[in-house]
């Protein structure tokens, strides 16, 4: 498959390639592509690479098995480096890091930082269940069972809707937050992730 696009190669015929999960947007390496390497790229669906050291086109995940099925190719503006979102079959690193990027320099406090708190509140839950502490209120609707979860979905829920019709926006902000764990304990206790939601709504969305 040949596509008249405009990429600039630099001086020595390669192009960064900045891979990325397209379900996480976690950026899981950097590499180069030659003209070859991309060709290869999108006629395989998976991302294939020039090494400089070694002078030779690589396939990611041929000898490891960790390949990346790519799903989207973009280019910047100056059309010099290309973003690839992929599905990774693996780790990206070879030293077995999900991530090449994993040494960190700065990181903003946690505490301030809301961008991910689905992910981390959904992985928190996670963890209660496969490693119970003790007077946690999360093991204890885990060990009275789906009943009880049950339950308490269907009572914040009526919290949800007695707080809009008092039209008290803090009051609703409480309570659908409530809801939300509650419904992320469900899910956890049915083996449902937040990715199998995302697909759903993504389906719908389509």
């Amino acid at each position: 498959m040949m596509l008249n696009i405009d990429i600039k190669f630099d001086e020595k015929g390669l192009v960064p390639a900045i891979i990325q999960d397209i379900k996480t947007k976690k950026v899981l390496m950097l590499a180069y592509m030659n003209q070859e390497a991309f060709q290869k790229t999108l006629e395989t669906k998976k991302t294939w690479f020039y090494s400089r050291s070694r002078k030779k086109l690589w396939n990611k995940g041929e000898t490891s098995g960790n390949y990346q099925i790519v799903k989207k190719i973009s280019y910047d503006c100056d059309k010099d480096t290309l973003l690839i979102e992929v599905v990774p079959l693996g780790n990206a690193c070879h030293t077995g890091e999900e991530s090449c990027f994993f040494n960190n320099i700065f990181q903003e406090d946690e505490a301030s930082n809301h961008y991910e708190i689905f992910k981390k509140l959904y992985e928190r839950i996670q963890e209660r269940k496969e490693k119970p502490i003790d007077n946690s209120y999360t093991n204890y609707l885990f060990e009275k069972g789906i009943d009880k979860i049950l339950k308490k979905v269907g009572e914040e829920t009526s919290e949800v809707i007695i707080a809009a019709k008092n039209d008290n926006k803090d009051e609703i902000i409480y309570e659908v937050s409530d809801l939300i764990y509650h419904i992320f304990v469900l899910l956890v206790n049915n083996q449902i992730t937040i990715d199998d939601i995302k697909q759903e709504l993504w389906n719908r969305y389509k």
